[in-house]
């Protein structure tokens, strides 16, 4: 079926779900750019800052599980709302923060909230899209991440130059609060929406199964029989850490290694940044082509992962590389694969299985990813106090750039060793 010309109403609820992911990313991302500061603040250690970004990883991972078992259960349009109401809240709370201890409950309460975002957008995905176009669309609500992350360092510097650290927490949190009313005012299943033509509903639903339309609560025990839960958890669990190194120390790694000054804007970051929209957006484009010219579903996310998984490779090298913008050309593809990456290792889950299992698995996946985070901020706190006592953190760095560079390509190679006997599945 053909997609209708001029009934488009798929997409602007994309765009909110997309303006969702960016002030969720902006919002996290404000605590490494801020990290030299606070550590000249409250006097931290790389352990010390490590701890609390195992806070924020540790609360994010019981959130994944907490939250999409919540918002299939309450549906997207409330469990949206609910998520990004406390995050914002959240956030705005850092900026009254007096104590270390304070920024472990902070980031607590952050990560449990924001956790809620990608249950809540994957499965506003599979329900206002039909599975060959819902690679493109999770990779267009995802590069959201990455317009945070371009955002941040452009605001945090000048918002921390002009007003100070506490006000930089609170004007960015504050942000989320205006994205409510938007959502509440407009999004609705599509079946319940006024807006949308018959002809557009026709094309959202033509390629789903009839269970889809199911409201049923699916018992946890049953979600983790399946092998697509697991092949999604495996692929978060191998990847996701090395994404929150990129996402909450390649800042400090450009102020260690090249001395770069983050009171400032940061054009390297900005490029790195930058360049993971291109990767989420192309990611998803890539596996929609190519079904579109046939190929069958699974392969085509298969192929399309190996391929971005690849283009980490190259970073395993980076302690042969001592140019500065040669190492953020290297760090801009290993970002940007990650998140072509990611974009379709989320859409199998909707591939695979209907729209009422897919925020429980995908908040299995994500508190899956974010407990092996948990683990590797404090590795990563470990290996960088001990290269710095020796006063050479840049082989602290190679060492995280080394795991990162074979991490794909190991998820991949597991993901595709667990599906190898299943007829629908990625292969």
């Amino acid at each position: 079926m053909q997609a209708p010309k001029k009934q488009n109403l798929r997409w602007f609820m994309l765009f909110m779900v997309f303006l969702a992911t960016t002030i969720n990313y902006l919002d996290r991302q404000v605590m490494g750019l801020l990290k030299p500061t606070l550590e000249a603040e409250f006097g931290w250690s790389e352990k010390d800052y490590s701890y609390i970004v195992m806070a924020f990883t540790a609360s994010y991972a019981l959130g994944n599980l907490l939250m999409g078992r919540f918002i299939d259960k309450v549906g997207s349009k409330i469990g949206y709302a609910v998520s990004l109401v406390v995050w914002s809240l959240a956030s705005v709370g850092h900026g009254f923060v007096k104590s270390t201890f304070g920024f472990l409950i902070a980031r607590t309460a952050l990560g449990v909230s924001e956790a809620g975002n990608f249950p809540a957008a994957i499965k506003s995905v599979a329900e206002w899209f039909p599975k060959k176009e819902r690679a493109l669309a999770t990779g267009i609500f995802n590069s959201g991440a990455t317009v945070g992350a371009i955002l941040a360092p452009i605001l945090v510097p000048f918002i921390l130059g002009h007003y100070g650290w506490q006000e930089t927490f609170v004007w960015i949190g504050a942000a989320g609060l205006l994205w409510i009313i938007l959502w509440w005012k407009f999004y609705s299943k599509p079946e319940d929406n006024k807006r949308l033509s018959t002809e557009e509903l026709a094309y959202i639903k033509s390629d789903q199964e009839q269970i889809d339309n199911q409201q049923t609560n699916v018992p946890l025990k049953d979600i983790l029989k399946l092998k697509a839960t697991w092949s999604f958890a495996i692929g978060k669990m191998l990847t996701d850490p090395i994404w929150y190194f990129f996402m909450f120390w390649l800042p400090a790694y450009f102020a260690d290694v090249f001395k770069m000054d983050l009171t400032k804007p940061s054009l390297p970051l900005i490029l790195i940044y930058g360049g993971t929209t291109i990767g989420s957006i192309g990611g998803g484009y890539i596996s929609s082509l190519l079904i579109k010219k046939g190929w069958n579903i699974n392969k085509a996310r298969s192929i399309t992962m190996l391929g971005f998984a690849l283009l980490v490779v190259p970073a395993m090298f980076s302690k042969y590389l001592d140019n500065m913008w040669l190492i953020t050309v290297v760090i801009a593809f290993a970002t940007a694969a990650h998140q072509g990456w990611g974009a379709n290792l989320m859409t199998t889950v909707g591939d695979r299985l209907p729209n009422h299992y897919v925020s429980s698995v995908i908040g299995f996946g994500g508190m899956m990813g974010s407990v092996a985070g948990i683990i590797f901020p404090l590795f990563i706190g470990i290996v960088l106090d001990y290269f710095k006592k020796q006063g050479n953190i840049n082989n602290g760095y190679n060492i995280i750039f080394f795991i990162a560079g074979i991490s794909y390509i190991l998820a991949w190679c597991l993901i595709k060793y667990l599906n190898r006997k299943e007829k629908n599945v990625l292969n």
